[in-house]
């Protein structure tokens, strides 16, 4: 059962501005991550379905977390279809992250009050998420939209809550481009969690960038 309701992750996500999207194969190096995220200032976090067994996995750290970073959120991405979204919904996701809509994920979110962040390419399907109970819409591919779409959507839907994935990177200037347009949040992966930092071990670097990208979301939405 999910530790935080939908509306503690949507203010969450708002107030730290930043969702490390994150998947790996080792458990251990998985933990290290939490913990370099969760010092860094992170308090939410998705973790990915992209590999075999992924769903043990984020029992595992799921219960990691609930013991060791009790104030981090955590939730499910890459969730295509109602059976995986209940699944991870059962291991104790607080949120389902999907790359595009579906009803059957939405409604077996609803059915449990959990948050469900879809992907959305379009104005039209932003509204269909919006009927479907999303408080959150995920825009992807983001490196494609740009800033200039979110901007561009905010004139006719300003009651729109957006997370961006895709073409976010833990510098300033990119950074506040996305949040000048009026972004809630940033989903960053692999422009944050590098190979080869993953692969040497380098988890207090890890904390550091994290803490950085951090500094300069709260320095952005205070502005």
């Amino acid at each position: 059962m999910a530790r935080f309701t939908r509306l503690q992750v949507t203010l969450r996500m708002a107030e730290t501005g930043m969702v490390p999207v994150f998947y790996h194969a080792d458990t251990e190096v998985c933990k290290h991550v939490l913990q370099a995220c969760y010092n860094g200032g992170v308090r939410v976090f998705e973790f990915t379905n992209r590999g075999d067994f992924a769903h043990e996995r984020f029992a595992e750290l799921n219960r990691h977390a609930a013991t060791h970073f009790p104030e981090l959120i955590m939730g499910a991405g890459t969730i295509m279809d109602a059976g995986t979204a209940a699944l991870y919904i059962q291991l104790g996701a607080n949120f389902i992250v999907a790359p595009l809509i579906k009803d059957d994920v939405a409604k077996a979110c609803n059915r449990r009050k959990v948050a469900w962040v879809p992907g959305c390419a379009t104005l039209t399907e932003i509204s269909r998420a919006e009927e479907l109970g999303a408080e959150v819409v995920k825009i992807f591919p983001g490196n494609v939209l740009g800033p200039a779409f979110v901007e561009a959507l905010r004139g006719p839907m300003p009651w729109t809550s957006v997370m961006v994935t895709g073409g976010v990177e833990p510098e300033e200037e990119n950074l506040k481009a996305w949040f000048k347009a009026g972004v809630t949040c940033v989903g960053m992966g692999s422009q944050l969690f590098s190979k080869s930092l993953l692969a040497e071990g380098r988890f207090p670097e890890l904390e550091g960038k994290v803490k950085k990208t951090m500094e300069i979301i709260r320095g952005l939405k205070k502005g």
